[in-house]
């Protein structure tokens, strides 16, 4: 009976043709993630999507006080770029604060000295911060906890860019090592 009734709904199911030339259009347009932003350096000096322009890069959107996601994911990242060697130094990596009540330039620059040298954190005013996760189509959310205290909740994913800015590929924290590096690799050689 079971049979008899899928093979009565695939002979009634409608069949939509496939159009294989919108299908291709469609794969070979790059994602739209990326795009222009200006905000500030762990140094307090302006910096804008321009200055990444010419090298590859990795951005990831987190916060000083993640009690976990953004230290996990800046340490994997740090031990990438170590492993990759000479290599890893084609790359630019980059951490933008989507907490810019408590980051402040002074606080990101103490905050990433836990990881290697070459992660360039970015935070600034509320607006500047919203629009730069808009263009990288990055979320994050502001949670009360107990009294004054709040946590981010926030896209938790490592964006990979080649060297005109376009959205190469990605990296998560689920991701093998192996995984990562050979995306980065891919990255460094071809971006």
């Amino acid at each position: 009976m079971r049979r008899f009734l899928l093979a009565a709904f695939l002979v009634a199911a409608p069949l939509v043709p496939l159009n294989p030339v919108a299908l291709d259009r469609a794969a070979a347009q790059p994602a739209a993630i990326g795009g222009p932003f200006r905000l500030t350096d762990q140094e307090g000096k302006p910096f804008g999507s321009d200055e990444l322009k010419g090298r590859p890069f990795a951005l990831f959107f987190g916060f000083t006080h993640c009690p976990d996601v953004c230290p996990t994911t800046l340490f994997q990242l740090s031990e990438d770029l170590k492993a990759l060697g000479v290599e890893g130094e084609r790359l630019q990596a980059v951490f933008v604060s989507v907490d810019p009540e408590r980051d402040r330039p002074e606080d990101l620059a103490v905050y990433l000295q836990s990881f290697d040298p070459r992660i360039k954190g970015l935070t600034g005013t509320p607006a500047e911060v919203d629009a730069a996760a808009k263009a990288y189509k990055a979320t994050y959310k502001k949670v009360p906890l107990t009294g004054d205290s709040y946590t981010i909740d926030h896209t938790a994913v490592v964006y990979l860019m080649d060297a005109t800015g376009r959205f190469f590929s990605a990296l998560n924290a689920q991701e093998p090592p192996e995984t990562r590096r050979a995306k980065l690799l891919r990255l460094a050689r071809e971006g």
